[in-house]
């Protein structure tokens, strides 16, 4: 099957939308016919507790699910990068034994970062040809965690390098920190690498000590629920990253008052604060300084209490939790556009949602909860007439999906 139309990529992405072209032959369309043409499927995640503590080195959960990043690549007889998105216009082509030093600001900055990250520690001599696409719209899932470890799993395979659970984590943690430039954790990557289908993921980003926790046999159902805004955004160009050093000031105002050694900010982190330095400095710093820690500090607690609701299984205990996560970071961390808090809002009032709140940073994007599946289509009207009553502009970019949990990022 040939497709001539397909090499503009801007036809590709609406021909890809209209007539459901197989993936792996439009693939061919660009590549040719491949034997060796391997596929992975690396998902998106959500976190119901754990909401921006994991770059204080925190307490997070978090899920996989069932919607993420298929990437179809073949390994270069070359040194040469070649991916095409059905995602995003244009391609990115690049040599491997050229220097990535400097992102370039389009969807390309992921795979570099990988290059950048795998070759601090691995020599790569082929490159891959790649096809990629996500599955839902970009924002608040942590997409870009998900093509990070598609492709460390990609280069990994085509150069016959072995890597742990662990080692992708940190892998794909620094090329987002140091190369993409967000100084997040290592939550998402957990989540995207770690996770198990009806496992709750319980991580501690200081000791990164996990555990998969089962959902227990007489829980309720659940069901999660993606909601996007309709409003786009990119945690670079938010206040993500001074959200993340003002969490740090807070713990060195903290160590300060109690005459401790100072580190460098870039080592300073909540967790390494007693609580009790808390309670006993907060009326001497800065308010806002204070509620970003109050925040951290509160919302370890509420995973710790979602745990243990989570092993009991009582889903509507574990989702108050998840309303007052996001409660928390509406006033305490200060993050959420007015479309966010309204979908926070209306979701706090609709009857069969469990709990819910802003998923990613919480800087436009979207909201996740978890809901009960027998009531999802009254859930799924309801939640769209009163957030489209409140915001008419975004009729044709808001969407309501429906997820369960998965395992995560795997050949397939």
């Amino acid at each position: 099957m040939e497709f001539p139309n397909l090499k503009d990529t801007g036809i590709l992405i609406i021909t890809w939308k209209r007539n459901s072209i197989a993936m792996l032959d439009v693939y061919y369309s660009f590549f040719g016919n491949k034997d060796n043409v391997k596929k992975i499927f690396s998902p998106y995640r959500v976190c119901p507790l754990g909401a921006h503590v994991d770059h204080q080195h925190g307490l997070v959960s978090g899920f996989a699910i069932d919607k993420g990043v298929e990437l179809l690549f073949a390994p270069s007889e070359d040194s040469i990068i070649e991916m095409k998105s059905l995602t995003f216009q244009g391609e990115i082509v690049f040599d491997l034994n050229i220097p990535v030093v400097c992102k370039k600001n389009d969807w390309g900055d992921y795979i570099r970062g990988a290059v950048y990250a795998l070759k601090k520690r691995f020599h790569l001599k082929y490159g891959i040809k790649g096809l990629i696409k996500g599955s839902l719209p970009v924002g608040g899932l942590s997409s870009s965690a998900a093509v990070l470890v598609a492709y460390v799993l990609a280069l990994s395979d085509a150069n016959d390098i072995s890597l742990t659970p662990m080692e992708i984590i940190r892998i794909t943690s620094e090329a987002e920190r140091e190369y993409v430039g967000l100084n997040n954790g290592i939550l998402d990557q957990a989540c995207v690498v770690l996770s198990e289908k009806d496992n709750l993921l319980y991580l501690d980003t200081d000791t990164n000590d996990y555990q998969l926790l089962p959902k227990a046999n007489d829980m309720s159902e659940f069901e999660v629920g993606i909601i996007f805004s309709g409003l786009t955004r990119s945690l670079i160009s938010s206040d993500y990253n001074l959200r993340v050093s003002e969490c740090k000031v807070a713990a060195w105002n903290m160590l300060a008052a109690q005459k401790q050694t100072l580190r460098t900010l870039d080592k300073t982190f909540l967790r390494d604060v007693p609580e009790s330095y808390f309670h006993e400095t907060k009326g001497d710093f800065p308010k806002r300084f204070r509620k970003r820690a109050e925040h951290f500090y509160s919302e370890c607690g509420r995973v710790k209490q979602g745990v243990n609701a989570w092993q009991k299984g009582d889903i509507h205990a574990f989702g108050r939790l998840i309303f007052d996560s996001c409660d928390s970071s509406i006033n305490k961390y200060e993050c959420g556009s007015p479309e966010l808090i309204a979908i926070y809002n209306i979701m706090r009032e609709t009857d069969g949602i469990y709990g819910g709140r802003f998923s990613g940073a919480g800087f436009k994007g979207a909201c996740i909860c978890l809901l009960d599946p027998t009531k999802k289509d009254a859930i799924q009207q309801s939640v769209t007439a009163k957030y489209l009553e409140q915001f008419p502009q975004y009729g044709g970019s808001f969407e309501f999906h429906f997820c369960k949990t998965d395992s995560g990022a795997r050949f397939v």
